[in-house]
Formats: structure tokens, sequence, C-alpha cells
């Protein structure tokens, strides 16, 4: 995985390196408060390389993609376009948000798979693990309808908030403990059609 880490506004240092973003810049005139953290071009180049990876791995098991409404529909939907195998897709939606900045740690199902997972091969794609506490609670669930394999692929992980340990099979991206948006993520259903990711300063 990727570790970022904020320099200047609107910089990032990704493995030491520092990068500009003048493709996102236009966005950033209608949205003041946001610093972009991942810019777009680095996340469809990151996101081809995890589609890459997860062919190789799942070769001879084409997986059934969950994706976790509402956040990871946008990474899901690159995802999946990324990874040339006879895939299938579903949703559950979440909830432990609201319109916090921070997880309310109170876990609720909102919406189920529509199809059995039995004896499937299950890729869980999420868009953030954050403390950890709503994929475990949606892991548990799973693991009651006895699939055949159960693995995770985020696009970001933000280690200094967890607080449950979940072994990750693919995870995009490591940032520092900030409150981000963009490219799926929200803040009170706001910034879910940015192409990069950004902080949010409020």
């Amino acid at each position: 995985m990727l570790k970022l880490y904020l320099t200047e506004p609107n910089q990032v240092c990704l493995i030491g390196r520092a990068m500009t973003h003048s493709d996102d810049s236009a966005w950033l005139k209608h949205f003041p408060e946001l610093e972009v953290l991942i810019p777009s071009e680095t996340l469809q180049a990151r996101v081809r390389e995890l589609g890459d990876q997860i062919a190789r791995d799942c070769a001879t098991n084409p997986p059934l993609l969950v994706g976790v409404l509402k956040g990871s529909l946008v990474f899901l939907a690159d995802l999946m376009r990324a990874i040339p195998l006879p895939v299938s897709y579903d949703f559950v939606a979440i909830s432990s948000y609201g319109t916090e900045t921070q997880s309310t740690g109170q876990v609720r199902l909102i919406k189920d798979l529509d199809s059995p997972i039995h004896d499937r091969h299950v890729l869980v794609v999420e868009d953030i693990y954050d403390t950890g506490l709503t994929l475990n609670y949606l892991l548990g669930q799973l693991r009651q309808r006895e699939p055949a394999s159960l693995r995770v692929c985020t696009l970001l992980s933000k280690p200094a908030r967890h607080q449950v340990n979940i072994e990750l099979a693919y995870c995009g991206f490591e940032i520092p403990d900030r409150f981000v948006v963009g490219y799926g993520l929200d803040y009170a259903e706001r910034y879910r059609n940015l192409p990069f990711i950004a902080v949010l300063n409020i």
C-alpha cells in the first residue's frame, strides 16, 4: 500500500515525493475549504494496480464484489472495470456516521445483499478503514452465511483511528488522521462527486 502525509496545503508527499495537483485545480475554485490529499491521476493509477493484483490472485475464482454503500460506489465502479475477470457485484448499506465527522460506533444495516453468498468467493470493497467497527460488524454478518472465502479491499486506511484489527487483502493508501472527502466519501452527503480525495477543513 502507499503511505501519504500532508506537507503544505494542496500538496502531498507520496513515499517522499512531492506532487502538485494542476489537473484538479479547477475544482478547488468551487471548494476553497478543501486540500487535495490524493489527486485524481494517482487514484486512477492505484485502482488499476489493485485491479491487476486482484485479477492475478483470483484468476481461478472470480469473486463477488460486495460494495459498502454509499461511500464505496465510485471506487467499486472503477475497480471492477480494472479487473479483467467475470466478476459480479452486490451492495450492502451500513451507517455509522450520520452527519458527523467521526464514526459514532453505532452500526445500522440499512440494505442487505440481494443474493446468497454461501460457497461463493466474496471480496468486500470498502471506501475507508477508519475505526473498523462498521467493517468488523459487516464481516461478522457475512461469515455467518458461510462464503467459500471472505476478503477485504479498501481504498483508504487510517491506522491512527483503528479500534479493531482487520486483515486487509488489498489496500490502496494509508492516510493521516484527517477527515477526508471525495471519490465517494462525503460530509453530510456533499463532496461525493469529487474526482480526488481531499482533506475537509471545517
